[in-house]
């Protein structure tokens, strides 16, 4: 089983730049350190998903960095990322392993203790629990979760839970007290000015000793 050794989870949105191109901010992140990308471009025809994971490999390689591709495990095998990314009503882990292999990566989005538990108990590697805090992008997922749900998954759990939605620098340590391994985000990186510079804060909140 491959490690999740990873504070710090980026999932892609190319309509969340502020018009900037996507790739070229996911260069600088993974310069600036970023540890783990999770390719979520779901508008993307399966050809064109492929291509830009093969085109991202490189230098996610190159960084030391994960790609892992978000939901399609037929592009994470056929473009040799580290793993995939199922949402919480998609395939069971089971099936996923089977096609991936022990050697990926497998990540669940889940939103609730229950879900936690339930992935787990499948065999993913790790799981992402939100919306912690109130987001325009996990609105259709309900009201925030807030952080006792995420005590409680953490605290059960045997593998690594990361916090999603909401997720600021300033707010890093509140959830990593509260049980989280590490924070998975999408603005507070693609949506900053300073893309360099927000990847290296939420690192360094990431990673300070508690």
């Amino acid at each position: 089983m491959a490690a999740v050794d990873f504070p710090l989870y980026l999932v892609t949105d190319r309509d969340r730049t502020g018009g900037r191109p996507l790739v070229p901010l996911l260069l600088a992140a993974l310069k600036a350190g970023l540890p783990a990308i999770q390719l979520r471009e779901k508008d993307l025809d399966v050809r064109t998903m492929t291509t830009w994971a093969e085109d991202l490999l490189a230098p996610v390689r190159d960084a030391g960095a994960r790609l892992l591709i978000n939901d399609r495990v037929d592009v994470a095998v056929a473009s040799r990322a580290d793993g995939v990314h199922l949402r919480a009503d998609s395939l069971p882990v089971s099936v996923a392993r089977r096609m991936v292999g022990a050697d990926r990566l497998i990540g669940v989005s889940t939103h609730s203790v229950e879900d936690v538990a339930r992935a787990e108990g499948e065999g993913a590697d790790f799981v992402v629990l939100g919306p912690v805090y109130e987001t325009p992008s996990k609105r259709m997922y309900g009201a925030p979760l807030g952080l006792l749900p995420l005590e409680r998954a953490a605290a059960r759990s045997r593998i690594p839970v990361f916090a999603i939605g909401g997720i600021t620098t300033a707010r890093v340590r509140e959830v990593r007290r509260a049980g989280a391994r590490g924070v998975a985000v999408v603005s507070a990186i693609l949506e900053a000015d300073d893309v360099t510079g927000a990847t290296r804060d939420l690192l360094r909140e990431t990673t300070a000793e508690m």
